[in-house]
């Protein structure tokens, strides 16, 4: 076992600090779909494809993913989606 293994196989979490955040967007009953797509072309600079189709996701099964990065990072996107009147978390990439 490398030191690395072991470091991690003691810690118990020595991957997960490498581990990118995430910004999660979940359904909700009030945005229209129409509005969400845009939101995601807007803020994310998807191309209206990619947008419809993370969109879909959210509606079809709660949640997309849209972003990942730092922690820092992640808050400002869930901040940004919370200003546009979407749901929005962050959480650990992978979870």
């Amino acid at each position: 076992m490398g030191t690395q293994e072991s470091l991690d196989a003691k810690v118990g979490t020595g991957t997960r600090v490498r581990d990118p955040w995430v910004t999660v967007v979940w359904n909700d009953p009030v945005n229209l779909m129409s509005y969400v797509t845009r939101v995601f072309e807007e803020y994310f600079r998807l191309p209206r494809h990619e947008a419809e189709a993370r969109m879909r996701e959210v509606h079809e099964r709660g949640r997309s993913v849209l972003s990942a990065g730092s922690r820092e990072q992640m808050e400002v996107d869930v901040q940004a989606m919370h200003g546009y009147g979407l749901w929005a978390t962050l959480e650990r990439g992978g979870e």
